[in-house]
């Protein structure tokens, strides 16, 4: 079984206009509204490639139940653990002349609702895939994810992990299976700027040494590099296509990645591809990927 963990999930509000202007009354031209987070997305992404999974995390009030409401229409499973107080964040995701993002803060969540989550992946067992990813709301403690990871060790379970720095480098220690930062992040981690393949997949290396097993690198429009614990590496330069839509690109990777190790029986090139195309064709929907678009741009690469 799949499962993904979301700290802080969100209620999406894409919008689109010719131009945002500050101090003025701006009138949209396209609107949704969507749930997301990135565990959330790579749920949605599973459901829309056949794959079903379970999204945890926490959710509160009117904002959390339409999170819900809209997994179940991609064919995910949920249980969050529920919160007493408060409402889910809003995200406010402008597409204009310049792209802009306003993010809600997030309810409150208690040493006991922290608790009850970690209670629930317990009954994780070898051979599932925890995917945790995404931000952590400042009412949850730095090292949210490695107490997350840590009880699970030795049980067999498949982690993935999809975070920004410093809440990545803390938990290399804990030997995830896949992790997947972006060739930015992946200079950032090491204070360098990354210009050639050959300078990523060195620093990509450095960070199998401090205990990752895999490492998928999303360049964007450059494509994907992906490190795998065998030793193999291997280089994919994205499909062509009309970018309409960057956000949870990467996630949408992370997904496709999970579906094709699975498809393939555990064949970590096919899953590569597989991830590649998934991450491009949610770049170029409005939506995130489904299994038409994905297998359409499979045949390219």
């Amino acid at each position: 079984m799949i499962y993904t963990v979301t700290f802080n999930p969100a209620i999406d509000y894409a919008i689109r206009l010719d131009k945002l202007t500050t101090g003025a009354i701006n009138r949209v031209s396209y609107e949704q509204v969507l749930g997301g987070g990135k565990g959330i997305n790579v749920s949605v992404v599973l459901g829309n490639l056949g794959h079903k999974s379970t999204a945890m995390g926490f959710l509160a009030g009117f904002t959390g139940d339409e999170i819900i409401r809209q997994l179940r229409t991609f064919n995910a499973a949920d249980d969050f653990v529920k919160l007493d107080e408060g409402f889910s964040r809003i995200n406010v995701k402008i597409k204009a002349d310049v792209e802009t993002e306003i993010n809600g803060q997030g309810p409150k969540i208690s040493e006991a609702k922290r608790d009850e989550l970690f209670a629930k992946l317990q009954n994780l067992k070898a051979g599932d895939t925890l995917v945790i990813s995404g931000s952590i709301p400042n009412t949850l403690p730095d090292d949210m994810y490695e107490r997350t990871i840590e009880p699970l060790q030795g049980k067999g379970i498949r982690i993935v992990v999809d975070a920004e720095k410093g809440l990545l480098l803390k938990v290399l220690k804990f030997n995830p299976w896949l992790i997947k930062p972006n060739n930015h992040e992946l200079g950032d981690m090491f204070g360098v700027k990354l210009t050639t393949d050959a300078e990523i997949i060195e620093y990509a290396k450095k960070l199998q040494e401090k205990g990752a097993q895999n490492v998928l690198i999303s360049m964007a429009g450059d494509g994907a590099i992906l490190l795998t614990a065998e030793g193999k590496s291997y280089k994919s330069l994205a499909p062509k296509g009309k970018l309409v839509n960057s956000v949870g690109a990467g996630d949408s990777m992370v997904a496709g990645f999970i579906a094709g190790f699975e498809e393939s029986g555990g064949d970590y090139e096919k899953a590569f591809k597989m991830g590649v195309a998934t991450g491009s064709a949610s770049a170029f929907s409005e939506n995130l990927a489904t299994r038409p678009e994905v297998e359409a741009l499979l045949k390219t690469i």
